[in-house]
């Protein structure tokens, strides 16, 4: 069974994550699943609208870390970011439950989210010795303010989707899945009525201002995170994760 499930109905390319086993930890092989239908997306002319989900109380828990040990690996990762970023036709994210690094920092690139009151996200970056990505290091203090920002990134809190809607990453909060499946589908079906030459144009001009900060800073949270992943405190960090133990970062300076 695929780990991401692809449907195409009514102009709408839906991507929905579903490894429950590994709490929808993204693989090299989703990512590239993930890749290929945003491309699809953009070249096939009855798509109006993508729609990415995960599964009740589970929208991803980030990069399998198994997968990522690897710096060669980022590659997979960098694809999925630069086509999030540079889709031409709006995507729409709807997240239950979990949403743990790159399940959060995507979720600035989308045009429209929706989530749950269960929805949790967090961005453990530090945590695991390395450095925020999607260029979130400049999204999320224009959206969030700098000190916001930094409890996210730095002491890796847990925002909930209420707190997510009242800072403006989220545009709707649902009481359940369920409400949130119906709720998301019904915009996202709405969304695939309009007219699809303005949409597109429309989008593009909501992104055209952030375009070249995105661009630079997207190019130096990748060096770095480069670097880090070959890090002393990465090394012990993963360790740390697959020997289910906290990490212990004393010996570092």
């Amino acid at each position: 069974m695929s780990h991401v499930l692809v449907s195409k109905s009514d102009g709408i390319l839906r991507l929905q994550m579903n490894r429950p086993e590994k709490k929808n930890a993204l693989t090299l092989a989703m990512y590239e699943t993930l890749v290929a239908g945003l491309a699809d997306a953009d070249q096939d002319p009855d798509v109006r609208v993508v729609l990415i989900s995960g599964l009740p109380g589970l929208f991803t828990s980030g990069n399998d870390l198994k997968d990522f040990m690897n710096p060669s690996d980022l590659s997979a990762v960098v694809r999925f970011l630069n086509a999030i970023i540079n889709a031409e036709k709006p995507i729409v994210a709807a997240v239950s439950g979990t949403a743990i690094g790159i399940g959060t920092t995507m979720l600035l690139h989308c045009d429209l989210v929706y989530a749950a009151e269960d929805a949790a996200l967090k961005m453990p970056f530090v945590d695991l010795g390395l450095v925020p990505e999607a260029a979130s290091s400049v999204l999320l203090p224009a959206m969030f303010g700098h000190q916001r920002a930094s409890a996210l990134l730095l002491l890796g809190e847990t925002l909930s989707g209420s707190e997510a809607h009242r800072y403006g990453l989220v545009n709707k909060v649902f009481p359940d899945f369920d409400t949130l499946e119906a709720g998301a589908l019904e915009r996202v079906r709405h969304l695939a009525t309009r007219a699809p030459a303005s949409v597109r144009a429309t989008k593009k001009l909501l992104k055209r201002a952030q375009k070249s900060a995105v661009d630079e800073a997207m190019a130096a949270e990748l060096q770095v995170f480069g670097e880090r992943l070959m890090s002393p405190e990465a090394v012990e960090a993963f360790t740390a994760f697959m020997q289910r133990r906290p990490a212990d970062f004393s010996k570092f300076h």
